[in-house]
């Protein structure tokens, strides 16, 4: 399944710069953590302060509840978690308590009679 997400970064140039950083090396346990629950694909996209996230699961695995609980329960992954919040800050839809947004589809190609077009 492909999920699409929202979240912001603080409007630091110097931040955005050092959370860039971070993704270029990114810890091998959160690479781990990612792929052990059922994340296939994860591609994050900027414009300004603004991110997108692409992610790609395998439903048989993935289960949105059960990998926050892990993420909360592993020490590297809390730890990890809380260094990317210094970067980041919810978009003005976010919910309290929570980061990383579903955004709405709205228009899928593949989906529609238009697809005829050469």
């Amino acid at each position: 399944m492909r999920h699409c997400l929202a979240l912001d970064l603080k409007d630091d140039p110097a931040l955005i710069a050092e959370y860039e950083a971070y993704h270029r090396d990114v810890w091998p346990e959160v690479l781990s953590h990612l792929r052990a629950h059922g994340i296939r694909e994860l591609d994050i996209y900027r414009l300004g302060t603004r991110m997108v996230m692409l992610m790609e699961t395998d439903d048989a695995v993935f289960d949105a509840a059960k990998m926050a609980a892990a993420e909360r329960a592993n020490p590297r992954i809390a730890e990890w978690e809380a260094l990317m919040w210094r970067f980041q800050a919810p978009t003005p839809w976010t919910p309290d308590g929570q980061k990383w947004t579903p955004m709405q589809q709205l228009f899928r190609l593949t989906e529609t009679d238009h697809n005829t077009i050469p």
